[in-house]
C-alpha cells in the first residue's frame, strides 16, 4: 500500500496573539487527495497546538513517500501478517566489526561419517562454530558493560519478545558531518516500553570497508532521553550505538545498559518496517556469564 507525505509552507495565527511560520514542512497524510481544511487540521494536531485562529497553507505538494510517524496519522492497516527478518546472515569469514575475529565454521560430524554409524540413508550434519559474541546482528545485555549486570541467561523474555516498535526513519534526518542522532529527533513519540529502532540506512555498507567509517550513532544526550522516557530496547542499523571515532568513551552503552535498556546493533531492512504498528523480537540464547550474542531479530507487521 502506498504512503504519502505532504510538503507544505504554512502560516499559523493564534487567537491569543502571535503566530508560527513553517517552510518546506513535511507531514504524513492518510491519502494524497486531502483538501486544505483537512490538511490544516492534521497539521495542528501533529504540532500539538492550541487556540489556533487561522491556518494558511502554501505550495502544497503530495509526494509518495514512507511515513515517518507524524502524530495524528494512524499507521495504515497491513493487508496481511508479515514477518520481516532484520538480521544479517552469519557465515564463515564474516567481518562484522573491524578488528574483531570472523566466525569459523567447521564440521564435527559429516554426512559421510554417518554412513558408518547409522542405518543406510540415515545421515546428519553436526558442526562447530567459533565466534565472538559481537557477530552479525547481536544484542548487548547489561553484563556486556558492567561486571555486576544481568547476563544473557538472566534477561526477562518479556523485554525481548513482541515489543511495540517505534521506528525512526532517519535516512535523510541525521547530519552526515556531525553523525549523531540527537534527543530532539526522537522527542515526538511515546517510547515507554517500546523498542526504539533507528533506521539510518547505514546497513547498505555492511560487510564492506565503508561500513567501518563515518557511521551514524546515538548521542549520549539522546540515550539519556530514551532512558528517562522508559524505552525498553534501542536498536540501530549501524556500526555501533556509540561514536567509536571520538575516543574511548561509550556514553550510549553506559547509560542504556545501566538502566537495563537492551541494545541491538547491526540491524538491517528497517526501511521495510512501518514507523508505528509493528512488533519487534530479538532474543539471544540464555548463556550464563555472557554479555552479548547474535540474535534473529524480526518485526511482525499486521500481527
Amino acid at each position: 500500500m502506498s504512503e504519502y507525505r505532504a510538503h507544505v509552507d504554512f502560516d499559523i495565527r493564534f487567537a491569543n496573539g502571535g503566530g508560527l511560520t513553517g517552510t518546506g514542512f513535511r507531514l504524513d497524510v492518510p491519502a494524497a487527495d486531502l483538501d486544505d481544511d483537512a490538511l490544516a487540521r492534521l497539521l495542528v494536531r501533529h504540532l500539538g497546538l492550541a487556540l489556533v485562529a487561522e491556518v494558511t497553507l502554501r505550495d502544497v505538494r503530495f509526494v509518495e513517500e514512507q511515513h515517518r510517524g507524524s502524530r495524528g496519522v494512524d499507521a495504515a492497516p497491513a493487508r496481511s501478517r508479515r514477518v520481516i527478518d532484520l538480521s544479517h546472515p552469519i557465515r564463515a569469514g564474516l567481518v562484522t566489526y573491524p578488528g574483531l575475529p570472523a566466525p569459523r565454521i567447521e564440521p564435527h560430524l559429516t554426512r559421510e561419517d554417518c554412513r558408518a554409524r547409522y542405518a543406510p540413508g540415515t545421515e546428519f550434519a553436526m558442526d562447530v562454530i567459533t565466534l565472538v559474541g559481537n557477530t552479525g546482528t547481536y544484542l548487548d545485555s547489561p553484563y556486556h558493560r558492567y561486571a555486576g549486570g544481568t547476563d544473557l541467561a538472566g534477561l526477562d523474555l518479556a523485554t525481548l519478545v513482541r515489543l511495540r516498535a517505534e521506528v525512526f526513519h532517519l535516512e535523510d534526518a541525521w547530519d552526515a558531518a556531525a553523525r549523531g542522532i540527537r534527543a530532539e529527533t526522537l522527542a515526538d513519540r511515546d517510547v515507554r516500553g517500546a523498542a526504539v529502532l533507528l533506521h539510518t540506512g547505514w546497513d547498505r555498507w555492511f560487510g564492506r570497508e565503508e561500513y567501518g567509517h563515518g557511521a551514524p550513532f546515538l548521542t549520549g544526550e539522546a540515550a539519556r532521553f530514551l532512558v528517562q522516557e522508559g524505552a525498553a530496547l534501542v536498536g540501530i542499523d549501524s556500526l555501533n550505538i556509540d561514536d567509536i571515532e571520538s575516543g574511548g568513551e561509550r556514553p550510549a552503552h553506559s547509560m542504556l545498559l545501566a538502566a537495563g535498556v537492551h541494545i541491538v546493533e547491526h540491524l538491517t531492512r528497517l526501511g521495510e518496517v512501518p514507523a508505528r504498528g509493528a512488533r519487534f523480537t530479538a532474543a539471544p540464547p540464555a548463556v550464563e556469564g555472557f554479555g552479548t550474542f547474535p540474535v534473529r531479530a524480526f518485526a511482525e507487521v499486521g500481527a
